[in-house]
Order: C-alpha cells, then structure tokens, then sequence
C-alpha cells in the first residue's frame, strides 16, 4: 500500500517569503506517535513544521529551542488552543490546563500557586509520608506478605488521590475499597468523556464544606476553604471553583508536552512562525538525548549521580541542556504542582524501594512500550515480597 506523500525539513517552519511552497499533510503517527516524531527529530532537526489538516504545528525537539520559545517568548508562545467543545463547552473556559492565556488564565494560575509553593509543600510533608508508608503497609497485606500476585495501580491511586485530597478538601480515604479511590481513578482516566460526573463529585465535596462553614463548624485548612474564603475578592463562582478542585485531582506522565499555542506572528531564526501555531514540545526526544543520556533506553541512576537540584529549581537554570528532565512542561505553563508532584513521587517510590523486592509476573515478561490511551501505562501484576 502506497503511503501518503508529505514534506518535511528543518526549515519546514514557514519562511518569510510570500512564495514558499505549502506543507502537505503528514501521514497517521502510527501507535507511539513519540517514535515518529523521534525519527523525525534525527532527519529534520530540532524544529521542524508539519500540516495536521490545516493546523500549523512545530515540533520542538531541543531544550535550547524549547527555552527560546517557550520561556524567553512566554509572553506569545503561552496559550492553548481553544477548541470550542474541550475549552467552551466542556471546562467553561476556566480549565488551568486547556485556558487560551488570558485574565482568567492568570486569575487560576495565582490561586492554584499560592496554595503550592514551598512553604504550602512542606505543610502537607507529614501527610505526604504518612500515605506513602501506609500504600507500602496495604500492598504487604494485599500480596499476604509476599506470597501473592498485586496489582499496585489502586494502591498508587489511592496514595496520590490521598494527597490531593488533603491538599484540596482536607479529607482522605480510608482504603482501596473506598468508592471515591475507584470512583476518581476512572475519571482521571475517562476525563474528558465523563467530565460531568468529575464536576459532580469534587462539586459535591466543595459544597459539603460550605455547609459546615456556614452552620459555623470547624472547615479543614484545604485549598477547597480557601476557594470559598476568596469567592468575593476573586469574583468566583461555583464552577470557578469545581474546576480548580477538579485540576488538581487530574494528572498524567505524556512523552509529548501539552502544546502551547503562538498568540501572535513572530519570527525565530529567519522562519516566521504564524499567529495560532500549535507548539509541541517532544520531551521524548530531549530526554533521549544520547549525547547527553548514553543508552537513554536503559534505566541509569548514574546519569544523575552528581545533580542535586530539584526538579522546580532545574527547570530554571540558564542553561537548558542542564536541566533534569521536561516531564513538567516549560515556562509560564510549566505545571503548578511541581513542587508538590516531585515531594509525593519521591516518597512513595522510596517507600516502595526500600519495603520489598518486585518481580514480574511468572511468564509474562513486562514490555516497558506497552500502553494505553496516549500517555498511561497499562497496569501490571506484580509479586512484592516485604
């Protein structure tokens, strides 16, 4: 079967010459669209443009090029792209992530980073490890100390959930069993297609807190009372509020970065960039830098052994070949909860390390390529031995 014809080159991006030939469309990104655009990033560069339909994108394959875009021009290479369902109709133009950079964007951003900064971190430290030692503590019981295949996909779940939910409505759930662990964990997966019952749930939680507040109970110190104590000086209302709860309980480890959009025309090394350009950051690429990573398929410890920032402060050295990896995206939309992801990953994975001896399933060899959906890794079985 004869593929489909397109063009690209490392000066795909349009240049600023009125009789340029157009890019054709590219073909399907096949199942790991990271591996195309990979072998793409080797042929044509670290910034290349390809034609989806009639959306511009570039494709950012460099920490240099993703910090001159990205970072230097924030100002213009900020924004999303406002699909009318996702953005208007489904988040009501209010969701952290999927917001066009405007006021309301800005409003988000400042609420959500003044209950995740360092301070705001080191307060919910305790409970941080509090769930990371009891995830450890009901995975032995759930493997009978060892002798039992596990899935740790809920247990997982649950711990992060756990930490959200402190952070947010100052609750947790008191095990796996529990209806919200299963009840979140599916719409974090469902997300978009479910997006009305995620709403209903965190809404719900938010009002149960109000009601307490009003009848002049005590409220738990959480970002939900927060919210309510700002409504008025904030000019927030109900879903303003649900929809920063709901961000928060969201998340996904994705090797492209969520694109960014170009706010208006610009040009960058000779090659104009149009207004409304789609910009992808291929983390997968920088990450698998061989000049940088030797063997970056294989898993080394070593090729961090002599950096001792944290993820939050390497994302804002100078030199950006230096910085430790570009899971939290880059720049005025680098992930609010950085602070907070990399204090909870490290206690749980450490609790886990240092608590038992994890083998595969008898048979049934683990394929590190295999996934689902875009981004998650599809469960395993695992035996834990304590």
């Amino acid at each position: 079967m004869e593929q489909p014809k397109f063009e690209l080159g490392s000066d795909a991006v349009q240049q600023h010459r009125a009789d340029r030939e157009a890019l054709r469309s590219f073909p399907f990104l096949t199942h790991y669209p990271e591996l195309t655009l990979d072998k793409w990033a080797k042929r044509f560069g670290d910034l290349y443009s390809v034609w989806l339909g009639q959306q511009l994108v570039v494709v950012i394959s460099s920490p240099d090029v993703a910090k001159d875009l990205m970072v230097t021009r924030g100002a213009i290479c900020s924004s999303r792209k406002d699909m009318y369902i996702k953005s208007q109709c489904v988040f009501a133009g209010r969701g952290i992530t999927v917001t066009p950079y405007n006021d309301m964007w800005r409003k988000h951003r400042r609420i959500a980073s003044a209950w995740l900064h360092q301070k705001a971190v080191d307060k919910f430290s305790s409970a941080f490890d509090r769930e990371a030692t009891d995830m450890a503590n009901c995975l032995l019981e759930a493997s009978h100390g060892g002798c039992s295949l596990v899935n740790p996909q809920p247990f997982a779940g649950r711990c992060s959930l756990n930490d959200m939910l402190t952070i947010v409505f100052g609750a947790r759930t008191a095990s796996v069993q529990d209806p919200l662990v299963s009840t979140a964990l599916r719409l974090a997966r469902e997300f978009i297609q479910k997006l009305h019952h995620l709403v209903k749930t965190y809404g719900d939680m938010i009002e149960s807190i109000h009601r307490r507040w009003s009848r002049g109970q005590e409220a738990p110190d959480c970002l939900a009372t927060a919210l309510l104590t700002m409504r008025e000086e904030e000019e927030l209302d109900d879903l303003d509020m649900v929809m920063m709860a709901s961000a928060f309980m969201i998340g996904g480890v994705e090797s492209l970065g969520t694109p960014h959009v170009a706010s208006e025309d610009f040009v960058y090394n000779g090659q104009l960039i149009p207004k409304d350009t789609v910009l992808v950051l291929n983390t997968w690429t920088i990450h698998h830098d061989e000049g940088r990573f030797p063997e970056p398929e294989q898993f080394n410890p070593d090729h961090y052994v002599n950096d001792s920032l944290s993820s939050a402060q390497s994302s804002k050295l100078s030199d950006a070949d230096q910085r430790d990896h570009w899971m939290f995206g880059a720049g005025r939309r680098i992930c609010p909860a950085i602070l907070v992801a990399e204090r909870e990953i490290f206690l749980a994975i450490s609790r886990i390390l240092w608590s038992f001896t994890m083998e595969a399933e008898p048979g049934h060899p683990v394929d590190l390529k295999e996934y689902d959906g875009l981004s998650g890794r599809s469960p395993l079985q695992d035996s834990l031995e304590g």
